[in-house]
């Protein structure tokens, strides 16, 4: 401990005592801050849910580059399979869809409408 001799033989000297106090001190401190993050149950929570968060949108950043892969991959395998003149008309009919919006939401609405009916009107019978 130190380089002191000590005055009768098995008693400390006064600074072995105090770097004992000092260390024993330290010891105390970290075994409290231990404890209190053990009991700090909130706390605990939010790092478990921050890893979790985090571990999720990793998960989420690979699989959605597999999609888009996957997802360029099956249309260029449709352009190449399908003939050219079944690509102009959906090219051509993509276009007018685009074009008339709102009759097309209108139609598709009243469409989805009308099946809710039906269903309904069957599930009283």
């Amino acid at each position: 401990m130190t380089d002191r001799p000590r005055t009768n033989i098995g008693t400390p000297t006064p600074d072995e005592l105090r770097e004992q106090v000092e260390h024993t001190r330290d010891e105390l401190g970290q075994t409290i801050e231990a404890l209190a993050y053990k009991a700090d149950i909130k706390a605990q929570a939010k790092e478990k849910t921050a890893a979790v968060r985090e571990q999720a949108a990793e998960k989420t950043a690979v699989v959605a580059d597999q999609i888009r892969v996957r997802a360029r991959h099956a249309v260029q395998l449709v352009k190449d399979t399908t003939p050219d003149p079944v690509l102009d008309k959906a090219c051509r009919a993509a276009r007018v869809a685009r074009a008339n919006r709102k009759p097309l939401l209108v139609a598709g609405a009243s469409l989805a409408l009308l099946l809710l009916l039906v269903r309904r009107s069957r599930g009283r019978r």
